[in-house]
This record gives C-alpha cells, structure tokens and sequence, in this order.
C-alpha cells in the first residue's frame, strides 16, 4: 500500500497532484485487494485453412501446470499453480505483482474440428495449442468442372 502525504494547508493544486499519481501509480489490487483481481492471460487466435493455433501468454509457469482437455464441445485450457512467499533475512515484500494463480479458459469447438487431433506445446512462456480441422472441412479451393 502507497502512503499519500496529505497537507490541508498546502495549495491545491499539490493535493490533486497527490491525488492523480497516487491513483494512476496504484494496481487494481491495490484498490480493491488482491484476493479480487483475477487474471486471464492473453490469447491470439489464428485460422489457416488446415487448423486454427490459439496462442495464450503465460510466462513463468511449467508445462506440468497446464490442464488441457475437451469436454463435450469445448476446448478447457486451465492451471493452477500456488503462490509461495520467500522472505530472506532482512527483506520485507513491499509489493508483489507477480500473480500465478488459477486461470481457466474454454473455447467452443465446431463440427468442422478434429477433437482427437489437437496437440499442444509450451515454449518460451507461450501454451500453443493447434487445433487441427477435419479433412472434408478444408476449404480446397474452387473445382473446375469440365463439360463434355
């Protein structure tokens, strides 16, 4: 928590100042606490003819912290890792910002999917997820029909 120096005999303008970096200088746990803030990390979705890649950011967790799994028509990307305080002699955590608590995402999954190909890699703090579709649902491109 940041302490804000409040002086009533001060010109206001230096109060509002205060004020405005105090706010913009603060997390939303800090406001609200940090037991509320849930996180969801960021996802990119790419579609190509053969298969869709869902790419989701989460830097500093380990493969064995990811749950996967398809459930009836939707794909369930989860994790749960717990978090540990260590404090040395001598040091006090004034501020903790890095948050790896729980986090589950799902994405529907069409008809046009593959459900029992689609694979998974970790890398570099990115989950990639290829989602594979179904061979008659490849667009193929325009036929030529020929006349006879």
């Amino acid at each position: 928590m940041n302490l804000i120096n409040f002086n009533p005999f001060a010109p206001a303008k230096s109060n509002i100042n205060n004020l405005v970096d105090e706010f913009f200088n603060r997390s939303i746990g800090d406001i609200v606490g940090s037991d509320f803030v849930m996180t969801h990390p960021s996802v990119n979705i790419v579609e190509t003819a053969e298969n869709y890649k869902i790419e989701l950011a989460a830097p500093g967790l380990e493969k064995s912290d990811f749950k996967i799994s398809v459930e009836n028509d939707h794909l369930m990307l989860s994790t749960e890792k717990e978090n540990t305080t260590e404090e040395k002699e001598g040091e006090k955590i004034t501020r903790r910002e890095f948050n790896y608590n729980t986090f589950k995402r799902s994405f529907f999954l069409p008809d046009t999917i593959d459900k029992e190909a689609i694979s998974a890699k970790y890398t570099e703090g990115i989950l990639l997820v290829n989602v594979p579709k179904r061979e008659e649902a490849i667009d193929k491109g325009p036929r030529n029909i020929k006349v006879s």
